[in-house]
């Protein structure tokens, strides 16, 4: 019995692999940069194990999840995987090594996250061989919502938007200045806030105002990352994510333009993720 976790900061998607069959449970996030080992302990009690049959028996799990190159993260969580699965083999691998198979599977590909945050690889089939580097939402991440999200936040707080664009957008946030200052500067998470705003590019596509701010985001990803990569002219460009998957159109023509190979554009790594270890 194999159970799979690809695990965000703020929702946790399981599948329990037995006799051939699957079963999907969703808890709360499981990341251990904001949990503490008994934290998650609880998580489990109350949110997964009452969904499997007492029965089952699981020997193997390969948890997936963000800050997990980290080694105190690793410890934490896999204290807790531990006291809950005593007799399983634990498996603790980064959300990007995720992106990777769940993409490529046992192939060679360039792998891109473009969700919350943003990242990207050469997965040689087996291991990430190169990744460039993530720097973060306030000085990178580029291409991701929280990137494009402070976008939409800066042509409105700056008055770029035309008053169709404005009053669009304050009829759907119903926030002001000050409040998105406080959010940004004052309180945390705030890459998942600016994140937030990136759904009014998907909701007003066609203006050229919003068409500008897609494209120049996804083609800063585009210039900054993928073109590090010599790979990149040699294989396909693969991308998972709500980002990648909203925008999948804008990837297609800034592939063309790269004369880059654009191959699988999927928004949950856990299908592939599935069939990989299978």
């Amino acid at each position: 019995m194999k159970l799979i976790a690809d695990s965000g900061a703020t929702k946790c998607e399981w599948c329990l692999l037995y006799n051939g069959k699957k079963q999907k449970v969703i808890t709360q996030g499981i990341s251990p940069y904001f949990l503490t080992s008994i934290q998650i302990i609880e998580i489990l009690q109350k949110e997964l194990l009452p969904k499997f049959n007492k029965d089952i028996l699981i020997k193997e799990i390969h948890f997936y999840g963000t800050g997990l190159n980290n080694t105190n993260n690793k410890k934490i969580l896999n204290t807790a995987l531990k006291k809950i699965f005593t007799k399983a083999t634990i498996n603790l691998n980064t959300d990007l090594l995720a992106a990777a198979r769940g993409l490529c599977g046992k192939e060679k590909g360039i792998a891109c996250i473009l969700g919350t945050g943003s990242n990207s690889c050469f997965y040689n089939g087996k291991k990430i061989v190169s990744n460039s580097p993530g720097i973060g939402y306030v000085l990178g991440d580029e291409g991701s919502g929280a990137y494009l999200g402070k976008k939409v936040v800066q042509y409105y707080l700056y008055n770029t938007f035309d008053d169709e664009l404005k009053n669009s957008f304050e009829k759907m946030f119903n926030t002001n200045p000050i409040e998105i200052l406080e959010k940004v500067y004052k309180q945390p998470l705030a890459n998942r806030y600016l994140a937030s705003f990136a759904i009014f590019l998907a909701e007003n596509r066609g203006h050229y105002m919003i068409e500008n701010i897609i494209e120049d985001g996804l083609n800063d990803f585009f210039f900054t990352h993928l073109c590090k990569y010599r790979e990149s002219w040699l294989m396909p460009i693969n991308f998972i994510g709500s980002v990648a998957f909203g925008f999948k159109d804008i990837l297609k023509e800034l592939c063309h333009s790269y004369e880059f190979e654009l191959g699988t554009i999927l928004k949950k790594p856990m299908d592939g993720l599935i069939k990989y270890h299978s």
